[in-house]
């Protein structure tokens, strides 16, 4: 990238943080392309949270192995890992509203192969499916990211950004309760069944999007495209850093922890099949705490700069703390309430660092950013079940929860020093 190429794509945050954010019912009412794009979000995440319990559930049952579902995990972060480069780079190039819907027809087929697992010989099935569906997600993130800002405006951006991270928090609550309950009296085959139903109905909501104009602006090859948003984002430190917050988030709080409620529900508090209800409930707490994190914290950030980054280190600490309440493992209502705790820090962390992101990233290569981002988190993801997967083998659950409690501290005070750093820079 020559010098005078460089202002074409420089950060855009001047740009998104211009007039005063609408409301949520606002957004709803007066643009129809984000209704449609937010319903497809809800009951897509719906099946997924389905997916999620039933195939932890089923893997417990026919291996008994913390390992065994530590691998699950951790393949469906690497799959996605393997895509987001490219993925990235197609929803720079190519229309990202049919990518979307592309995507969800593919994982409405794929995941009805999960029906054909059906005993410990078949879990080679289940992980090759996982593979497949979470490859084929990998097209989904970016390309949903990057079409945010292509349907809503300045206005709007903050609070659908906030609104669909709530909604997913939501959904994880209802998905996870429902899904739990559901594979607790039904099965898991009766959970797969819904997840593809769920995509389907996703697409068919995500059809009636009407882009204002063409979804990218890019006709570099892919080689190149993947060159220049790597080259970018290291002539643009920040960007990098606000990149990788959802890796710490997915190392350090988050995908890890999912497999330790798995073990907790088969291990200690048992309810319904193979605690497939006290896994649901689980999540559900992590849902709620993830949705309201962010939007009782946004009434003090609104959309400035400065606070939306404060907030991320304070995030992390609050994860910390909620972490630390979980470690004891002393009775399930302060496993509920620690998991509660842990997922406000983690959505303040998570939903922030992606507002940065929307405000600052140029639309040529937004797509790009978001792949790497993704690319990132999906790595760090399955880094983290497979290594808390082999360490439930070894330690109690107890001692690994101390540990993840506090290293998070370790991104807080990262993330603090390079804010004073930023100060610097930017008052100079």
């Amino acid at each position: 990238m020559s010098k005078q190429e460089r202002p074409s794509i420089k950060p855009t945050e001047e740009k998104r943080e211009i007039g005063k954010s609408v409301g949520y019912l606002q957004l709803m009412r007066q643009n129809p392309n984000f209704r449609w794009l937010w319903g497809g979000q809800v009951v897509s995440l719906l099946g997924d949270w389905f997916n999620l319990i039933a195939s932890a559930i089923l893997i417990a049952e026919l291996t008994g192995s913390g390992l065994a579902v530590g691998v699950l995990f951790t393949i469906r972060m690497l799959a996605p890992f393997v895509i987001a480069p490219l993925a990235g780079i197609c929803a720079d190039r190519y229309n990202r509203k049919h990518l979307l819907i592309i995507t969800d027809l593919v994982r409405a087929v794929v995941v009805l192969g999960f029906l054909f697992v059906q005993d410990a010989n078949d879990i080679w099935l289940l992980y090759t499916l996982t593979v497949i569906l979470f490859g084929v997600s990998g097209f989904f993130s970016p390309a949903r990211s990057a079409i945010l800002p292509d349907i809503t405006s300045a206005q709007e951006l903050s609070t659908a950004n906030t609104l669909g991270a709530a909604t997913w928090s939501v959904m994880l609550a209802v998905g996870a309760a429902i899904g739990g309950l559901t594979t607790g009296l039904f099965g898991s085959q009766t959970a797969f069944v819904i997840d593809g139903f769920t995509f389907a109905i996703s697409a068919g909501l995500l059809l009636k999007i009407r882009l204002p104009g063409p979804s990218s602006g890019t006709s570099e090859t892919p080689g190149r495209a993947k060159l220049t948003v790597l080259r970018y984002m290291l002539q643009h430190p920040d960007i990098l850093f606000i990149a990788m917050h959802k890796a710490a988030i997915s190392l350090l709080m988050s995908t890890g922890v999912q497999v330790i409620l798995v073990e907790i529900a088969k291990n200690y508090f048992v309810i319904g099949v193979g605690g497939a209800f006290s896994l649901g409930m689980m999540y559900c707490m992590n849902g709620v705490g993830s949705g309201v994190g962010p939007i009782f914290a946004r009434r003090w950030t609104g959309d400035r700069d400065k606070p939306l980054r404060t907030s991320i280190s304070i995030g992390y600490v609050i994860a910390a703390i909620g972490i630390a309440i979980m470690a004891p493992v002393s009775n399930f209502g302060t496993v509920l309430f620690g998991g509660l705790v842990r997922s406000v820090g983690g959505g303040i962390a998570w939903v922030f660092s992606t507002q940065l992101l929307l405000q600052r990233a140029p639309n040529e290569i937004r797509g790009r950013i978001f792949g790497t981002e993704f690319a990132l988190f999906t790595l760090m993801g399955g880094a983290s079940s497979l290594i808390i997967g082999a360490l439930l083998d070894r330690f109690q659950i107890q001692m690994i929860l101390w540990g993840m409690a506090a290293l998070n501290i370790i991104p807080a005070l990262l993330w603090w020093l390079w804010q004073r750093h930023h100060s610097r820079v930017d008052q100079k």
